[in-house]
């Protein structure tokens, strides 16, 4: 029976990571190419590979609800953002989390955005949720996600 060897691109595809997140898993001992071609290219087993084996069981995901608002003087709108979250988790019937930042969307020098962001790439977040589709990113463009 022979085997299927893909690039680092498609392996990552068919993981739903980034091929840095394979090199950096490589590195850290969590996954090995099959193979290498004659130019040192990674390649890899898709029927070896697993996505469940590098992200927590779903049950273990959590859902996040991120708020966040452009300056300190926009406390109360920050807290609406915080209801609005709650009461559309809780109506999904959803455990939840909620995760709040004051500060501009120009940058990511932000706590809780932070947080986040590190708990989405270890693949302890199975759902994100937020108001406006600018909360994450200037560029975001959804208003949930869900790995």
């Amino acid at each position: 029976m022979s085997r299927k060897l893909v690039s680092i691109n498609e392996a990552a595809s068919f993981l739903g990571v980034s091929a840095q997140t394979l090199r950096r898993w490589e590195r850290e001992g969590k996954l090995m190419a099959d193979e290498r071609t004659e130019g040192g290219r990674r390649r890899y087993d898709l029927a070896r590979l697993r996505p469940e084996q590098f992200h927590a069981p779903e049950a273990a995901r959590r859902t996040i609800a991120y708020a966040r608002v452009s300056s300190h003087d926009q406390k109360d709108d920050l807290e609406r953002q915080k209801q609005v979250l709650e009461l559309y988790c809780a109506r999904q019937g959803w455990t939840f989390e909620v995760v709040a930042d004051p500060g501009s969307g120009m940058n990511y020098h932000k706590k809780g955005l932070k947080r986040l962001l590190d708990d989405v790439v270890e693949g302890r977040v199975g759902r994100l949720v937020i108001t406006h589709k600018d909360r994450c990113s200037p560029s975001a463009r959804r208003r949930t996600w869900k790995w």
